[in-house]
């Protein structure tokens, strides 16, 4: 990433992987707001931040189905937890339909986390974990935990019928359950995650479906949908505005 932005990641315990998908904060320590874009993956996060100009605060996100445009503010430190959708039901029991493209405010004391709390990143996963672990349900109904598992593994490429009948559910009960809990169909969330994973083909400049795009017309088609660019322009990460793209690592 820029110089002027640091980032850090860290995976969950095997206790909490069917529920969060990463830790990680970001920096922005120039003393000007860093224009960004942020891209749809998939994600839900819950968010702490202070700047110079905003004080402490947490938020939940909900998932995005387009691009926004946004901007990091100077001197703005942000610690997030990512989470997978299984979360929403089975650990945190929020709704995230209504937050759908945007972000409600949590109340200040959220799981008893501080702006001090934000000057040691691992010693905060470690907080948020302990926090977490007791929070999670028992008795997850394993219809629901076999359809994530193929979706998150399949990188959203098989199709509503595949899954419906790999996990014995029809297409009509799963969407909606999708659009209940999470304001999106199962096939929008599927095509949310399958762009996600070609980020990582486009960061190294290979501009063509590598995950199950019909062709290079559709390929394109849906780049632009999410990102608001086609895949050459994607890739070029003009400014790093494309923070997603520039938070992923070398392969």
């Amino acid at each position: 990433m820029e110089t002027n932005i640091t980032f850090k990641t860290r995976k969950p315990s095997p206790q909490l992987s069917d529920f969060v998908e990463s830790f990680w904060m970001l920096e922005n320590t120039a003393p000007q707001q860093k224009e960004i874009v942020v891209l749809p993956d998939g994600r839900f996060d819950i968010i702490f931040s202070y700047s110079e100009e905003e004080s402490f605060r947490a938020i939940l996100r909900g998932l995005d189905t387009e691009p926004g445009q946004h901007a990091i503010p100077a001197k703005q430190v942000m610690f997030a937890i990512s989470f997978k959708l299984l979360a929403i039901e089975y650990l945190l029991n929020f709704k995230v339909a209504a937050v759908l493209n945007g972000a409600q405010i949590l109340p200040d004391n959220f799981w008893d986390i501080t702006k001090e709390d934000l000057a040691d990143f691992d010693s905060l996963c470690d907080k948020v974990v302990a926090r977490m672990l007791p929070l999670i349900k028992p008795d997850i109904d394993s219809r629901k935990k076999n359809l994530f598992d193929l979706i998150y593994t399949s990188n959203g490429a098989l199709s509503v019928k595949e899954l419906s009948e790999k996990v014995f559910w029809s297409s009509r009960q799963i969407n909606r359950y999708f659009n209940e809990q999470f304001g999106i169909s199962l096939k929008a969330f599927c095509n949310i995650l399958r762009f996600r994973a070609s980020l990582n083909h486009i960061k190294e400049g290979r501009l063509f479906p590598e995950q199950g795009f019909t062709d290079q017309t559709h390929f394109i088609k849906e780049v632009k949908k999410f990102s608001g660019v086609v895949p050459k322009e994607l890739s070029k990460n003009s400014n790093g505005r494309f923070i997603l793209l520039s938070a992923l690592p070398k392969e």
